[in-house]
């Protein structure tokens, strides 16, 4: 069976193009990076047709209902294929790459930094974010992500804070 193959039952339509965010996961190679980079881009299109005041609730928003939609969706996808983690399960980058970048101004140089943090996060994992990866299914898959996506955001915001990034 290949990565991208679900070979078992297939998991419910709704549920698969969640949490391969649309079949942005099947992208390769990385397809936690292209799911990253689909969020941030996708973030970017909404975020510059609302007004900036209504920016920061609405990533918010976002974040909230990817993470709770995410997590069931992650669950049925990752039982059909017989893996703990699929790889082309992708809506865990997506929550927590949408939580790295709330409250960061709309420009290229705060997104970009949104994204190498949230990726260097997610990749190194630092504690309690490995440990989460512990927790049953879609909770396991989608958590430590969002736990990633919350240390990107901390730093985000003292390097905005501090002046370092604009």
């Amino acid at each position: 069976m290949t990565e991208n193959s679900l070979d078992h039952a297939r998991p419910p339509l709704w549920a698969e193009l969640i949490a391969t965010f649309f079949r942005v996961g099947y992208l390769r190679p990385g397809p936690g990076t292209w799911g990253s980079a689909a969020a941030m881009l996708t973030w970017a299109a909404i975020a510059s047709r609302l007004p900036e005041a209504a920016r920061r609730p609405a990533v918010i928003f976002l974040a909230v209902l990817v993470t709770a939609i995410g997590i069931p969706a992650a669950t049925q996808t990752a039982r059909a294929s017989s893996k703990k983690d699929p790889q082309f399960v992708v809506i865990d980058e997506v929550a927590g790459q949408l939580i790295a970048l709330i409250a960061v101004p709309l420009a290229w140089k705060t997104f970009l930094a949104g994204f190498i943090l949230f990726r260097a996060l997610d990749i190194v994992k630092p504690p309690p974010v490995r440990q989460l990866e512990k927790l049953p299914e879609g909770s396991g898959i989608v958590l430590d992500d969002v736990a990633a996506g919350i240390y990107a955001l901390v730093v985000m915001q003292l390097l905005l804070h501090l002046g370092l990034l604009k």
